[in-house]
């Protein structure tokens, strides 16, 4: 059972890492395509090679998202269990993350400390739990992240969601495929260039179906994410 399960959990893994890859090719191939040259210019010292990426940014690196700016993030991190309001066990888990964002507007709170931007995310998640026993997961969560404009290549940001999780962990504490999940946390985005930044972030995560069967103890844990984020 547990080894049909990895195959199953392998095969969602692979078919969402594929899909992920030709979103970015896609997007690189879309800003690679030259701006076509201007036939009826009078005088043109040089031939136009074609225009430069637009920034991300509004006014320079870490001073505030672009309200068109979007991103692609992959994460991969665990999950330390907690046995806490009312789980009997520990569900120690291993993930691969996939999310997509986009900006909500220009960045809120000029000349205040919280100066930010606010994005809408969509995150898609699958692994496994490892312990106690091997069991496999998948979920999509909508989330809200509001990200603080330090004027460095430093982004600290704040996030919440809720969705819906998939899995095979039973009892105790869950009892059917169908989970709700619920997250908040926060970490912090380092640019190594002005759309491409390494991501770490730290999460209390609670899965339950509220009721709609029993049992309904909850899974919950603090989730560690390592990542890669690119923006465009």
């Amino acid at each position: 059972m547990a080894v049909s399960a990895n195959l199953r959990l392998t095969g969602i893994t692979l078919s969402l890492v594929a899909f992920w890859t030709v979103i970015v090719a896609k997007s690189e191939e879309a800003f690679a395509q030259p701006s076509p040259a201007l036939t009826n210019s009078i005088s043109s010292p040089e031939p136009a090679l074609g225009s430069p990426r637009a920034s991300i940014w509004e006014d320079g690196v870490g001073e505030g998202f672009r309200p068109t700016t979007r991103s692609i993030e992959v994460s991969t991190g665990v999950n330390a269990g907690l046995a806490i309001f009312g789980s009997q066990q520990s569900h120690d888990l291993a993930m691969i993350d996939f999310s997509y964002g986009h900006m909500l507007g220009h960045a809120w709170g000029d000349g205040h400390w919280y100066k930010g931007n606010l994005e809408l995310r969509g995150e898609l998640f699958t692994g496994a739990q490892f312990s106690p026993g091997t069991e496999w997961f998948i979920g999509l969560t909508p989330h809200l992240r509001y990200s603080f404009a330090t004027g460095t290549r430093w982004v600290p940001f704040v996030d919440g969601g809720a969705g819906v999780t998939a899995t095979s962990i039973q009892p105790p504490d869950l009892s059917g495929i169908f989970e709700f999940n619920l997250q908040v946390g926060g970490g912090v985005q380092w640019f190594l260039t002005d759309n491409v930044a390494l991501t770490a972030e730290a999460r209390y995560v609670h899965w339950s179906c509220a009721g709609i069967h029993q049992p309904n103890l909850g899974l919950n844990g603090i989730t560690g994410l390592l990542g890669l984020s690119y923006f465009f």
